[in-house]
C-alpha cells in the first residue's frame, strides 16, 4: 500500500512545509489534517509480521509503517504524536500483538534538572567541544560508527557483513545522511579528534534524537549521558518545549537509561502524561 504523498496535501500544500533545523514557523493549521495523518489515523498502514522482539526476550514484535523518500519536519512531529519514529525513510510505530510497552518519552526542557551522576558527566567533559551544523558525511564518522557497533553491539567490523553486521558505507551514508527531514549533526571533539556524533530531527515543536554514536575507548567520559545533556539544552535554547528520546521500555535494560532524564512524559493511550 503506497503512503500519501507526505509533500503536498489538497487541503493547503504550502502549509504542510516547516523551515529549516530550528525554523519557527509551525507548519500552518493544515498540518493536523494532513492526507498522510489521515491515512495512518484510518489505520490504513501496513503492518510487518510478527518477529521476535529485540528487547523482551519469549516476545513477538510487530509494527505499523510506511517509507517515503522526505517530509517537512512539523508533518514528522505529527506523526510522533502518534507513535511514530524513524529510521532513515522509514516511518513506523509499534503495532505488537497484546503488547503496549514499547512507550514513546520525552522531556520538557523548562523543567529539566539534571542528576548527580549527570553533573559529573558535564564536569568529565568541560573540555570537549560540541558544534551543531548540517549533516555531512566525512570517512571519519564511519569509522567511528563501526568501531562503536562493534564494541557496543557485537556487530561484525567487516565491509561485507560476513561476521554477521557489519555496514556498508553506502548504506550508513543513506540510513544516517539522507535528506529525509530537518535534520542537524551534532559533533563532540577533543582537539581535532572526533569523539561523538548525534544526529537531531528539529522543528519548532520538537528535537527528536535519531541516533547517536561515540568512541567506545572513551567510556570513563560518559558521552553518552553528556550527549543527551547537551541535546536537551541545545534544544531550550532553541526556544523549543522538548527532546524526544524514541521509545522507553519497561523491563529492558538497554532502554532504562530514558528514564534517567526527567522529569520526563510518557505518550500513553494517545496523550502525554506526567511520569509517577
Amino acid at each position: 500500500m503506497v503512503a500519501p504523498d507526505p509533500e503536498h496535501d489538497d487541503a493547503d500544500a504550502a502549509d504542510t512545509h516547516g523551515g529549516g533545523p530550528g525554523a519557527r514557523n509551525p507548519g500552518g493549521a493544515h498540518t493536523a489534517e494532513h492526507a498522510l495523518l489521515r491515512w495512518v489515523d484510518a489505520g490504513e498502514c501496513p503492518r510487518s509480521e510478527p518477529y521476535a522482539c529485540p528487547y523482551l526476550p519469549g516476545r513477538m514484535a510487530r509494527q505499523r509503517g510506511f517509507r517515503v523518500a522526505g517530509m517537512p519536519g512539523e508533518l514528522y512531529h505529527e506523526l510522533m504524536e502518534r507513535g511514530f519514529r524513524r529510521s532513515g525513510d522509514v516511518f513506523y510505530a509499534m503495532a505488537c500483538d497484546g503488547c503496549q510497552l514499547c512507550v514513546p518519552i520525552r522531556v520538557p526542557v523548562a523543567t529539566f534538572a539534571p542528576s548527580k551522576s549527570q553533573r559529573r558527566a558535564l564536569r568529565k567533559n568541560e573540555d570537549v567541544t560540541v558544534q551543531v551544523g548540517t549533516p555531512t558525511f566525512t570517512p571519519e564518522k564511519f569509522a567511528l560508527y563501526r568501531r562503536y557497533l562493534a564494541e557496543q553491539h557485537g556487530r561484525g567490523d567487516d565491509a561485507d557483513g560476513a561476521n554477521g553486521g557489519g555496514e556498508r558505507e553506502d548504506e550508513f551514508r543513506a540510513s544516517m545522511y539522507g535528506a529525509v527531514v530537518d535534520t542537524v549533526e551534532v559533533t563532540y571533539t577533543l582537539g581535532d579528534r572526533l569523539l561523538a556524533v548525534s544526529l537531531l530531527d528539529v522543528c519548532s515543536r520538537s528535537v527528536s534524537a535519531v541516533y547517536h554514536f561515540y568512541d567506545p575507548g572513551e567510556g570513563a567520559r560518559s558521552l553518552g549521558v553528556f550527549s543527551v545533556l547537551m541535546e536537551i539544552e541545545y534544544t531550550r535554547q532553541l526556544g523549543v518545549p522538548h527532546y524526544y528520546l524514541g521509545y522507553w521500555i519497561e523491563g529492558a535494560k538497554t532502554m532504562q537509561y530514558k528514564a534517567n532524564y526527567g522529569p520526563h512524559e510518557l505518550l500513553r493511550a494517545g496523550r502525554w502524561q506526567p511520569a509517577n
